[in-house]
Order: structure tokens, then sequence, then C-alpha cells
């Protein structure tokens, strides 16, 4: 798509936007539901096209695409109403006699840029929020999954006019000519490589972002841990999707004393779950394109593989992998996996395992197990993360009562539900000021008594 064009979608979004169509909250609970409803009745071209582009089976597609979409259009058809209203606050006494309350407001014209890793749901769920703020938005999906992207301009042309929502498809003429335009908010995820960019782009407009990034998320295991049920848990959100999930365990980081044991139960669990022969488990899934699978493999040292290693190329494909005795200068430490390989490194105390972690950049989440409220405690205060379990992995993500975002090197600003809402919505701050008294100790000439009034208000 021409730089013209890009300009002309969101010159007409700026008059669609001017025209007021989009301030109604119960039109905007109409678009959401008209969403609702396309989503629905293409869920079976939307597995298609996620098996195509992933290999994710009906089941993980359903569970982790279209399922967590329908579920942030539902909270938010049932909850827009009560966000957009003013919110009343109290207003200081030396403003007397005024009412003072704080009205969310959208933004405008929103540019949501998802990645391909979870193709639809990144792409959507953000757009749910946008909409429910009363924003009009062009989403730009990954050019890595061109079947999703299909399927998402289908969608979206069926029940928005393009003044409303308008899809980009493309690469990275693309997205240059679409940061090159003056949008009022910008909602990226992605590598932080390519965050810091957008943020750089958008600093030329002073245009607000959200970045919802990455890095390597640290799966802490302590010797109190259920070791049978950490590594079922552990296994379930390390290989989802093929490790190919931004909040993934990156590492498995252990007290020296139960690794062993630990490192044979999760050895079971892959069995378990994916099968004596993952690769030929239909469900289990395939990296995104050659490019990313030979980067993935140059991360795997076979001399430290205990379990997996093998792979497929013209398929796509690596079976789950795990690695022992891996230090923190070895390949595999220095960048986000994003695949399905998990190191395995110890430590001897928690004090120790929580400053290892404080060196790094701050990761998108953390995953602790353990059964001591003293050991959640230390590290919860102590770590700083984006979000993440106790006893579990992945599943802080997949509700609307709680934000999900960064901090630091993961990300900046959060969404979903409530909070999803506020990062659309700009907050303006009304004093609506009485007109039948006006007190006069703010105006000149100043005198000892105005002096003492406002003394005693503003202490």
């Amino acid at each position: 798509m021409r730089q013209e064009e890009i300009q002309s979608i969101l010159e007409t979004q700026r008059s669609w936007f001017s025209s007021g169509k989009t301030l109604s909250p119960d039109g905007r609970v109409q678009a959401l539901r008209r969403l609702q409803d396309a989503i629905r009745a293409h869920e079976g071209e939307i597995n298609d096209a996620l098996k195509q582009d992933l290999g994710k089976s009906a089941f993980e597609s359903y569970m982790c695409e279209v399922g967590m979409t329908l579920s942030e259009l539902s909270y938010m058809i049932r909850h827009l109403k009560s966000f957009a209203k003013p919110r009343r606050v109290a207003t200081p006494l030396a403003q007397f006699a005024a009412r003072s309350y704080v009205k969310p407001v959208p933004y405008g014209s929103v540019l949501i840029m998802s990645p391909w890793n979870y193709p639809f749901m990144l792409a959507m769920e953000p757009l749910v929020d946008a909409l429910a703020a009363g924003n009009t938005a062009v989403v730009k999906p990954s050019a890595y999954s061109p079947r999703t992207s299909a399927v998402l301009e289908k969608i979206l042309s069926s029940c928005f006019d393009p003044g409303h929502v308008a899809v980009v498809t493309g690469g990275r003429e693309e997205n240059q000519s679409l940061l090159a335009q003056p949008f009022d908010y910008i909602f990226f995820t992605g590598s932080p490589a390519v965050g810091r960019e957008v943020l750089r782009r958008a600093a030329e407009h002073l245009t607000p972002v959200t970045l919802e990034l990455g890095g390597k998320s640290p799966c802490l295991v302590t010797k109190s841990a259920n070791l049978p049920l950490a590594a079922r848990r552990i296994v379930f959100g390390k290989f989802l999707n093929c490790g190919q999930t931004c909040v993934a365990p990156d590492y498995l980081y252990c007290d020296a004393s139960i690794k062993d044991a630990l490192v044979a139960e999760i050895q079971k669990q892959i069995r378990v779950q994916l099968g004596d022969r993952p690769l030929e488990n239909g469900d289990y899934g395939k990296i995104i394109n050659q490019k990313h699978f030979d980067r993935i493999c140059g991360l795997i040292d076979p001399v430290k593989v205990v379990c997996g290693g093998e792979g497929d190329r013209a398929a796509c494909r690596i079976a789950p992998t795990v690695m022992d005795s891996v230090a923190w200068d070895d390949a595999v430490m220095q960048e986000e996996i994003f695949g399905p390989v998990l190191p395995v490194l110890t430590f001897s105390s928690l004090e120790e395992a929580v400053e290892q972690v404080n060196r790094r950049p701050h990761p998108l989440a953390l995953y602790l197990f353990t059964r001591s409220k003293g050991e959640e405690r230390y590290v919860t205060d102590r770590c700083q993360f984006g979000g993440g379990c106790i006893n579990d992995t992945i599943i802080h993500l997949a509700t609307s009562k709680m934000g999900f975002g960064g901090v630091g090197n993961s990300g900046m600003g959060a969404y979903h539900g409530r909070v999803g809402f506020d990062t659309f919505s700009h907050k303006k701050s009304i004093v609506d000021k009485k007109n039948w008294i006006d007190l006069p100790m703010r105006y000149q000439p100043y005198g000892p008594a105005a002096e003492r009034m406002i003394r005693k208000f503003l202490k």
C-alpha cells in the first residue's frame, strides 16, 4: 500500500471521528456486538488460517485466540457504559462552590500493530479496548502470518466502515509509512528492538504509546515446590504454541538440590502431554518460518541436550527440548528464545536467584513455584517484572479483571478490561464552577485578610 493511500485512510478516520459517530456508549456497544457476531460466524476460517500459519489445533486456537477475544468482548459489552461515565471527585474548599469530575474521552485515531505469534488475539484484543473507548483504529497485522491477516481483514471489513476500522497489510514499507503518520495513539506488540523504533517514530509527533514487548521470563522453582505439578504446568506454558509466546517461561531457574528430580518430571510431562514423538503430534504446532527455525536451532547446544533437540526444517518443527547444565554466558541465555527450548540453571539460595534475575533487563513475566508464603513475598517484593503467577504459568494474562503489560525493557503501559479502556482514553479533569458565589480572596489587590484565608485553605 502506498503512503498516499495510508494518508487517505487516516484522513477518512479523522473525519469519521470528528463527526461524533464513536462517542455514544450505545453505539460503541453495538459496534462490539457486530464484531462479536462476525468472529463467531468466521470461527472455522480463523481456525484454518491459524493452522496454516502456525500449525495450531482448533482447540488451541479457541483457547488462546478466539475464546480470549470473545471473553474480552463480552466483558467490555457488559461494562463499557459504566467505564464511560464521568467520575465525580471531591472539590477543594478553596474552590467553593464547584463540582469536579474526570471525564474519559477517546484519543481519536489509533494505530494497532500486532505480531505473528498470536496473530488473531493480539490484533483483536487491543482493538476491542480501543473501540470500547470510542476511537477509530487502523490495524496493522504481521506479514509473517498472512492467512490470519486475510481473515482479520475480511472480518473487520464486514462489520466496520473503513472510517471506523481499517486494516493495512504488508511489511516493513507499510510499517514505516504508518509510523510516519500523526496518529493520536499507537499500540504496539512485538520485540524490544522494534519497540524502540516505534517509540522513536512516535516521539516525532509526541504520540503516546503502549509497548507490549517481551524478554527472558524466568521460572523459579524452590525446594518447597510440588515438583510433579510444577513440571506439568511448566511444560504447558513453555511448549504452548511451540514456545512462541511472549510470556512463556524462557528459562528454568531452580534450587540445585531438586534440579535432577525436576528435570526428570519435566521429561515425563513432555511425554505425557505431547507424546513420545512430538514431531508427529498434529496438535503440537510449528515454528512460524525457516528463518526463526534456524535461529532457534542455533541456540541449541547438543552437548547439553537431555531431551528433544530434533528438528524438521521442511516442516518448521522443533521437538520440545530441555538443556541442562546451562551457564549464563551460553548463547541460549543471550536472547529471548521464543521457541521450544528450555534451558535449566540452578541457584543455591533464593537470595542469589533474585540477585541474578535483577541484574538482567526486567522480564515481561516471572513464575515462582513454591509452597512458602515467605518465599512468595520475597520474590514478588524484590523482583521487577511485568506480571506473573505463583505455582502456574501464563494464565495471569487470561483475565479482563487485571491489566497486562511489561516494565522497563519488557514494555510500557497495559491493557485488558478496565485497564484497556483507560489506556485508550484521555481523562479530562474538569471543574464546573457555580455562578451564585465568587470568593474574592484570589483577586488583586491582595491584603492581609485574603492572605490569612489562602494560608488557611492551602496547607
